[in-house]
């Protein structure tokens, strides 16, 4: 009776571990991205006789990326649009350089979780819980130290120190998503309504129009 109650407990485990992960489990060894074919969820299969070990591999995450912009941070993503061979197998990685006091403002990744581990550097960092609570969890980050951002929460980095900082992060899908706050609010296509805008941050529509325009 008790080996029945284990084997039942084992198959609801690997059930709900089936029904959270993000990406598809993979029905075969590999299943490099076709970019030629039609879109369905994901991207369809090349024809195993034409893969190459090229379809598995990415170079240039040694590169600093360029941090001359507004938010002195750059993002090289490396998932199935840059790395074929990434899909079905629900993972990607991404390398963040930041300038000082640089930062990888608020976002989300709709499709994943996300484990970052600081190169170089010291960071902030952070992410906010749902609705209604809106906690706030976040730590200064010396290098060597790892920290988790769960799937689809708001969260953020900023280099805290003197010089540039440097992160890699792995990410539960083969395309996770990013959705910048600022960028989705302020600067969407087209426009949110000001008045809209205005009333959610209770602010004046000038306020909200004077923003708008920095996007």
């Amino acid at each position: 009776m008790a080996s029945r109650f284990l084997l039942v407990g084992l198959l609801l485990a690997t059930c709900s571990l089936v029904a959270l992960a993000s990406d598809p489990s993979p029905l075969q060894d590999f299943c490099v991205a076709d970019n030629s074919k039609v879109l369905v969820n994901g991207f369809v299969c090349k024809d195993p006789n034409m893969v190459k070990a090229d379809d598995f591999l990415f170079r240039g995450s040694d590169k600093m990326g360029n941090t001359t912009n507004a938010v002195g941070s750059n993002v090289t993503a490396v998932n199935v649009n840059q790395l074929p061979g990434l899909n079905t197998l629900g993972i990607s990685m991404v390398r963040i350089d930041y300038a000082p006091w640089g930062q990888n403002a608020p976002h989300t990744h709709p499709r994943a979780t996300e484990i970052l581990v600081v190169i170089e550097g010291s960071l902030l960092v952070g992410f906010v819980t749902s609705n209604t609570e809106n906690k706030l969890f976040t730590k200064r980050l010396e290098k060597g130290d790892v920290f988790v951002f769960p799937e689809g929460l708001t969260h953020f980095q900023q280099n805290v120190g003197n010089g540039y900082a440097v992160a890699i992060a792995a990410l539960s899908s083969q395309n996770p998503g990013v959705i910048t706050i600022a960028n989705a609010v302020f600067g969407s296509n087209p426009d949110i309504s000001d008045d809209i805008l205005a009333r959610a941050f209770q602010v004046d529509k000038k306020v909200i129009d004077k923003i708008q325009s920095k996007f």
